[in-house]
């Protein structure tokens, strides 16, 4: 592997492993409880946490205090969980076990490295000269073309689907996640 290739598989493996801790927890608090929503319900999740980072990098203020890491951590998850209940549909209990959550979780995670590996050898890095910003609006568009192709009951005439934007909106927030990262470390050793 080309050591930038090697460079992006390491600290995408490792934003991700923040992510999952995090799901992992809250599966410990909750269960698989987001079994009950249905996929309009997940982007409108993903809107507000988007939302949120664009109103945290306009405004510089957090009333409540967390930054935009926890709300791009959620947005991987959040995508995730909607790629799961595309496929699974939604339910009206909690009806998998955690165990098989985090089996999804992994499943879904590994497609989305590997759609990032592949994009990322045709795009050549190129998200690595992007702004954190970017990403957001890049987020919030894809969740506005998801909102259409829902509205439209999912039909679409040349776009991709639904999942497509889910992985792309997970591998987005991962970038953000890995530059958000190198920004920290580039201002602790200055």
């Amino acid at each position: 592997m080309e050591p930038d290739k090697e460079k992006t598989a390491s600290e995408y493996a490792e934003a991700l492993s923040r992510c999952r801790r995090v799901y992992e927890a809250k599966l410990g608090d909750y269960g698989p409880s987001w079994r009950i929503m249905r996929p309009e319900a997940i982007t409108d999740q993903l809107f507000i946490k988007a939302k949120r980072i664009r109103t945290l990098q306009t405004s510089g203020v957090s009333a409540v205090g967390e930054g935009i890491v926890p709300e791009f951590m959620a947005i991987v998850n959040y995508g995730i969980i909607g790629i799961i209940q595309l496929r699974l549909g939604y339910a009206d209990t909690k009806d998998i076990i955690c165990e098989r959550a985090l089996e999804l979780y992994d499943g879904i995670a590994d497609e989305a490295r590997r759609l990032m590996e592949a994009k990322n050898q045709d795009y050549g890095e190129a998200w690595r000269s992007m702004r954190v910003l970017s990403f957001d609006d890049l987020i919030l568009t894809k969740i506005e073309r998801t909102k259409e192709i829902e509205d439209h009951k999912g039909v679409t005439t040349v776009s991709e689907g639904i999942d497509a934007n889910y992985f792309d909106i997970i591998n987005y927030a991962i970038f953000a996640l890995i530059k958000l990262g190198d920004e920290k470390r580039d201002t602790t050793s200055a």
